[in-house]
Parts: C-alpha cells; sequence; structure tokens
C-alpha cells in the first residue's frame, strides 16, 4: 500500500480527492442500482441472471 506525501501530485497512492471520487462514484452507483431494480422489480443477481442462487435452499 503506497500513501501519498502530502502535497504530492504524481498520482499514485491514497489522495483525499482520489478517496472522495470513489466514495461519490460508490454512492452514485448504488443510487443507479436501487432505481433500475424499482423498476425493473428484480434484485441486481435476477438481472445478472444468476437468480438461481438465490433459491438454493
Amino acid at each position: 500500500m503506497v500513501i501519498a506525501a502530502p502535497g504530492s501530485h504524481s498520482g499514485w497512492g491514497f489522495h483525499g480527492r482520489a478517496e472522495l471520487l470513489n466514495g461519490r462514484l460508490a454512492m452514485l452507483g448504488f443510487g443507479i442500482g436501487l432505481v433500475v431494480e424499482v423498476l425493473s422489480g428484480q434484485g441486481i443477481l435476477q438481472q445478472l441472471g444468476l437468480g438461481a442462487l438465490l433459491h438454493q435452499g
């Protein structure tokens, strides 16, 4: 694991801006997943064709 030095603009390591972008993209993906689930009536596993995994037990 590489932690970037404070003030470093190398593009490698953990930067505050990279972590903010990652968090924002994760929230966006989660929100889109919820909207698609509501509109389609299917969970993510059914949408991916893995619905059989839910009915094994």
